[in-house]
């Protein structure tokens, strides 16, 4: 899937805008985004579930075992998961929440409260963040990460990414962590490539780590 904009566009406008961003970009190098797709939303926002406040490897394990309940299926349908007991879902790994939230999240791909792949490709972030929070467990930040990694949408700044904030931070040389108000105010700069400068915010924590 290729994104829908030019990233060299997008940190050429950001660059004139801004100098201190430009100053950052011009030390992280090349702005990149490799989108996963989005062939299911609930594969994907099951996977998202199953990786919350776990670190990447203990998720890929309980992910791995969840899949695993399900013999020579590629992946579970909505059906197949309702129709799982709540002990065989625990026994994967699943928290007694996540597995709540996953459940909560069949009966709405089912009842089209969660849109299909082509549906979310025709409609707003906005939209997009309103219809993906009605289910348990999904916040605004689960639906910008599918915004941005899924969807490649240009203009998606998640100000309540701890690393969106410290990146921030660095950038521009704050003394006291920056709340997600000070940032989305900032960002209205940013218009509308806001996600190159949320990459870019996310590379400079890297880079400082380094």
């Amino acid at each position: 899937m290729e994104l829908s904009f030019d990233i060299e566009e997008a940190v050429a406008v950001l660059s004139e805008v801004d100098p201190r961003l430009r100053k950052m970009m011009e030390q992280i190098g090349p702005i990149t985004l490799p989108l996963k797709g989005l062939r299911s939303p609930f594969r994907y926002l099951t996977e998202a579930i199953t990786h919350q406040q776990l670190n990447g490897k203990a998720a890929a394990t309980i992910f791995g075992r969840f899949r695993g309940l399900y013999e020579g299926k590629r992946f579970p349908t909505p059906e197949d998961v309702l129709a799982t007991s709540d002990e065989a879902l625990r026994s994967a790994g699943l928290s007694r929440s996540k597995s709540a939230a996953i459940r909560d999240l069949a009966e709405k791909v089912l009842d089209g409260s969660v849109p299909t792949a082509a549906r979310l490709r025709r409609m707003s972030d906005e939209e997009i963040v309103e219809r993906l929070t009605m289910v348990r467990g999904i916040g605004p930040w689960t639906a910008q990460m599918l915004l941005i990694f899924a969807l490649g949408r240009p203009d998606v700044l998640p100000a309540t990414d701890y690393g969106i904030q410290s990146g921030f931070g660095i950038v521009y040389g704050l003394d006291e962590h920056p709340s997600p108000k000070m940032i989305m105010q900032y960002g209205e700069l940013w218009r509308p490539w806001r996600t190159v400068a949320s990459l870019s915010l996310w590379r400079a924590v890297d880079s400082a780590q380094t």
